[in-house]
């Protein structure tokens, strides 16, 4: 593989991950680095040996030397940055949440279509170990059509700690992290072409909702729930694992807390250990999302290579990112939202 040189933006909290996994990551690594905080700069520029050190993305950019760009800023940079890169003719990595409101994530897919560019959002959740073993058990038709699903992500842990910024946003755990959820129960069952959702905020310390339940009418028949909460106190605290139930015609899947796989089926019930890989920069609990942070990587520099299109390519997040600002639609309005229609 031709190796990519790439350049990063943003230095915060996530992108140390993404910056291991870069280094871990073949045919690509991060020449250039670019953030507005000099001590941020500093502390990941001197970790990671990157010379080539940027307090302005403009002009970072004039100077080049680079064939992809992967921004890791909060949200409300992304637009200006994904058109900044599509002026210079540079492929990009976008961080979720993808844009502020759906119609700058149209913006951002159509200007990197004409300049005839490939657009990534970094919706990484979907490439952890264990999603891609239901994903797979899935489609060797084990347990038949699929009808029902729940996909769950309920913890009390203190995310605020590490990302202060959380707490002050007016809209929280739909925006950060059902995003991701929604992303899988998209990827594993399918297009939605509705939803309800209900939101509630538990912490008084914060602005947005900590807590959102969301019903899914996926295209083809199948119906879906996806709950959140960080808001839930629990005898083991299962953070970062999503937990799925899924029924079929002819059987069952269940990921269960501790990454087991229970495959219920005409032949009986499986039980197999999807725990993933604990990389060497990696730390737990945390090693499920950083092998993740590899794995989408990974995806994304042979992509660039050989061609292709990604799997959470910028069209194929806009679905996803309808189903955000349709969960935030109906818990406001207590209605069911055509998501198809948000889309046209």
């Amino acid at each position: 593989m031709t190796e990519l040189n790439g350049a990063l933006i943003g230095c915060g909290f996530f992108a140390v991950n993404q910056m291991h996994a870069w280094q871990d990551v073949a045919g690509a690594s991060i020449v250039a680095i670019c953030d507005r905080d000099p001590e941020r700069l500093k502390m990941v520029g001197d970790q990671f040996g990157i010379d080539r050190r940027y307090s302005d993305a403009a002009q970072m950019f004039a100077d080049g030397g680079f064939d992809f760009v992967d921004i890791a800023t909060t949200v409300q940079s992304h637009r200006a940055l994904v058109e900044m890169a599509a002026a210079h003719n540079v492929p990009a990595i976008c961080q979720k949440p993808f844009a502020k409101t759906l119609d700058d994530a149209k913006a951002m897919v159509k200007v990197c279509a004409d300049a005839g560019l490939p657009l990534m959002v970094h919706e990484n959740f979907r490439w952890q170990t264990p999603i891609q073993a239901v994903k797979k058990v899935l489609e060797s038709g084990a347990i038949g059509q699929p009808f029902w699903g729940r996909f769950s992500f309920r913890s009390g842990y203190d995310v605020f700690s590490g990302q202060p910024y959380l707490a002050e946003g007016e809209r929280f755990i739909i925006e950060d992290l059902g995003i991701h959820t929604l992303d899988i129960a998209r990827y594993i069952l399918g297009d939605v072409a509705a939803l309800s959702a209900r939101t509630k905020r538990v912490n008084p310390k914060i602005k947005g909702e900590d807590v959102a339940t969301i019903l899914l009418d996926h295209e083809n028949g199948a119906t879906s729930v996806v709950d959140v909460s960080y808001a839930s106190k629990l005898s083991t605290e299962p953070f970062p694992e999503t937990l799925i139930e899924l029924d079929g015609t002819e059987g069952s899947i269940r990921l269960v807390q501790g990454y087991k796989l229970e495959v219920t089926s005409k032949n009986g019930t499986e039980v197999s250990d999807v725990s993933p890989t604990l990389l060497s920069w990696a730390s737990r609990p945390w090693h499920n999302i950083q092998e993740s942070v590899y794995a989408i990587q990974q995806h994304w520099a042979e992509r660039l290579a050989a061609g292709g299109e990604t799997s959470t390519s910028g069209a194929d997040n806009l679905k996803t990112f309808a189903l955000v600002e349709a969960a935030y639609d109906s818990a406001t309005s207590g209605q069911t939202v055509d998501v198809k229609a948000m889309l046209r």
